[in-house]
């Protein structure tokens, strides 16, 4: 097995869902040497999980979510923590984490698909009018001819452009989904990605998903820096999809000043990667601003109470429109790939008109209190951080566990592997 490692090994897995009998027969077929017990928690993020320390003594490899040894003295024959989410942010302060050199790998790149259809759907919802069309239905009502109007100040997805915050498995495979519906994609990244190399997904790939080659981008962006990152917000971005994971560097990465520089084009936000990345006062009041009526056509004084909640969300999309066709960018880095069917040349940048909406599948705190302004702010959209989960969730979080049961017998470098320094 070319010096690799086919030693008995002692699989445990502690997890809130059922067995996966499924997923551990294979595991068994493909590996007899290893012997798994499962242990089934009742909380999905619990902290005190009940696991009596000398559970751990014998373990070789441990599946988790979050539950912990409490110390690195409990599991001396610990060898590799594989982890179900796509970070590891929520474990940071525990001992394994900081007192140990004990390998810890995460489930980043399956969340793709799923994710990547939440950001389409919430998007469209959004920029469709979708709660007022199934307003609409369950009134049983067709829609005066003045509303039905309203709707072709729509404008479709073609020639807009979407920035990437964070260029991992999920933005990757937003860009593709996004790509395909004609949109213009940019990029940012941490570190700079100059050559072909560097902008290829070395990890875990879910086959005929993502951008394995790093090529969809026009232009690509980098840096922690808030110049580097304000550099980026000022390509004339019309969607921005926060996908970067969260550091201390990235906390609060976006606030009042990044978002009046997304409010010149009256970008739309979406955010699936943690609450914490945004400033959410900023985010409410660069929402509030972009409600207001002088910044958008205004509603009928004859319309009917029903249309309220129509009348705020067209208006957005009304300016978002013609803002969209007035304005463009010049990229760095620009690509044969680009085609700004929206974006021509600007004399000035227009001044900051607020947010169209966002979409929040992550809020800070979690759950989000009932009382939070946040609820209320005008054109958001938000789910209680759901976007990732599917029923194909669970096999493909241990297909990267077998990847690298495989690759650790070869004796080969495993894969998602956690960078303790750069906290991802």
């Amino acid at each position: 097995m070319g010096g690799g490692k086919t030693k008995p090994e002692h699989l445990l897995i502690t997890l809130p869902f059922p067995e996966p009998t499924a997923v551990l027969e294979r595991i068994k077929k493909n590996h007899p040497q290893i012997k798994i017990t499962y242990r089934s928690l009742t909380e999905l993020w619990a902290k005190e999980h009940g696991i009596p320390d000398d559970f751990w003594a014998d373990a070789t490899i441990l599946v988790t979510l979050s539950a912990l040894p409490p110390s690195p003295d409990l599991c001396p024959k610990l060898e590799l923590i594989h982890f179900l989410s796509a970070g590891t942010n929520h474990i940071q302060s525990t001992p394994i984490y900081t007192n140990s050199s004990i390998p810890l790998t995460t489930s980043s790149g399956i969340h793709g698909p799923q994710i990547a259809e939440w950001v389409i759907m919430t998007a469209l919802v959004h920029n469709h009018q979708y709660p007022t069309l199934l307003s609409w239905q369950k009134q049983h009502v067709w829609g005066k001819d003045k509303e039905r109007n309203r709707l072709s100040s729509i404008h479709d997805f073609v020639g807009l452009r979407l920035g990437v915050l964070g260029y991992g498995s999920i933005g990757r495979q937003v860009a593709r989904v996004a790509k395909a519906m004609g949109m213009e994609i940019l990029a940012y990244t941490a570190s700079p990605r100059p050559t072909p190399e560097s902008k290829r997904d070395s990890g875990f790939i879910v086959p005929g998903t993502g951008d394995p080659e790093g090529s969809i981008p026009s232009a690509w962006y980098s840096g922690l820096d808030k110049s580097s990152l304000h550099d980026f917000l000022r390509q004339d971005i019309d969607h921005l999809l926060v996908s970067v994971p969260l550091t201390t560097q990235t906390r609060h990465f976006l606030g009042a000043e990044e978002f009046e520089i997304l409010g010149r084009r009256k970008a739309f936000v979406s955010n699936i990667s943690r609450g914490q990345i945004l400033n959410q006062d900023a985010l409410i009041a660069a929402l509030k601003r972009g409600a207001e009526p002088g910044e958008s056509l205004s509603a009928d004084s004859s319309a009917d109470p029903e249309e309220s909640d129509y009348t705020a969300s067209a208006q957005a999309a009304d300016a978002s429109a013609a803002v969209a066709a007035a304005t463009t960018t010049t990229t760095a880095t620009a690509n044969a790939n680009s085609s700004p069917e929206q974006h021509t040349t600007s004399s000035s940048p227009p001044a900051s008109r607020g947010l169209s909406g966002a979409a929040l599948d992550v809020t800070d705190p979690e759950p989000l209190p009932s009382d939070s302004p946040l609820w209320d702010a005008p054109n958001v959209i938000i789910t209680p951080h759901i976007s990732g989960l599917g029923t194909s969730y669970v096999d493909r979080a241990f297909q990267i566990l077998e990847v690298n049961l495989k690759r650790r017998e070869e004796g080969k470098g495993m894969i998602n592997v956690v960078d303790r320094e750069r906290g991802y």
